[in-house]
């Protein structure tokens, strides 16, 4: 009987399975993970970027046996202190967050005076700019990390390419090529410095509110209506975000959140009666103990004494 054999074609253009798609990320993890045997446990980091519906989280991060060890993070939530309040998970936002992580970490492995990346974020010769700062990075001592993208589709001009370039115009080396950069043209194979510079200095977000003002006024109201209550035009969206760049460079030093204490319990949806109580401090919960413990040896004391009274 003859036996035919199965032979799968040879591009990867076909759609992969569950099981194949989940068996191919897990590949990828663990060659990020890997490290050389003669490198003697010298840390592999990688740039993790991940996106929520209302945040941006950039992470260095390298494995150790006992889990994942977070070296440096940085959120959009953050960006408030720099100067931008609206638009915290668009393309420009997350270059923000890239900037901001890489020169968080090169601050933190005192590294920041000598890697100081691209300050002049485009120009003309963008290429040219490009190729020497990664020559410049690639000496000796050079932060390197890779890109972990997760589960995200790598589609051209996606999110997670504006944290990858702002991380490398911060100073970290990662090893990357420019055809998912925002502006690459697959027919030609060339990137447009022009387009790129645009989407990294919100001029997407500018041109759709300037055809929303012509076109729907009415929903321009309603859909930028964080713009217009901080009096931000389309013209001058470009010198926010170069604001906020000079600023990340500035001072980009981790800042506490300080939250006020909560003025009123909030009465429990499932039980009416009861009560969210307000949690205790170490402090707190120690004292009480101690006024309990008083209270129950008071207590036997007092037992003590009418027991010898009955005898």
């Amino acid at each position: 009987m003859l036996k035919l054999k199965r032979v799968r074609p040879t591009s990867r253009d076909f759609k992969l399975s569950s099981r194949e798609g989940e068996r191919a990320r897990r590949i990828i993890g663990i060659r990020l993970i890997n490290q050389d045997k003669n490198k003697y446990n010298t840390p592999k980091y990688r740039l993790v970027a991940r996106f929520t519906n209302k945040d941006i989280v950039a992470q260095i991060i390298h494995a150790s046996i006992s889990g994942d060890i977070v070296l440096a993070a940085a959120y959009s939530h953050e960006l408030p202190h720099y100067g931008l309040d609206v638009g915290l998970t668009n393309y420009a936002a997350a270059y923000c967050v890239g900037l901001l992580l890489a020169r968080r970490v090169l601050k933190q492995l005192e590294m920041d005076t000598e890697y100081e990346g691209n300050v002049e974020v485009y120009s003309m010769l963008f290429r040219q700019l490009g190729m020497t700062s990664l020559l410049n990075q690639q000496r000796a001592g050079s932060f390197r990390a890779l890109l972990d993208v997760g589960l995200v589709r790598t589609t051209t001009g996606n999110h997670v390419f504006g944290v990858l370039k702002g991380a490398l115009d911060g100073g970290v080396d990662i090893p990357h090529s420019e055809k998912r950069f925002a502006g690459f043209n697959k027919d030609s194979k060339q990137l447009d410095p022009e387009v790129h510079r645009k989407y990294t200095y919100g001029g997407h977000v500018a041109a759709y509110m300037k055809n929303l003002m012509e076109d729907e006024p009415e929903k321009y109201q309603s859909h930028f209506s964080e713009y217009i209550k901080r009096g931000i035009e389309p013209d001058s969206i470009e010198g926010m975000y170069k604001k906020v760049h000079a600023a990340i460079r500035a001072d980009h030093e981790a800042k506490k959140s300080k939250k006020e204490p909560p003025k009123e319990h909030k009465k429990c949806n499932f039980f009416p009666l009861l009560y969210n109580l307000k949690k205790l401090s170490h402090e707190e919960r120690k004292a009480k103990l101690i006024d309990r413990l008083k209270a129950l040896n008071s207590a036997a004391g007092v037992d003590n004494d009418s027991d010898k009274d009955d005898d």
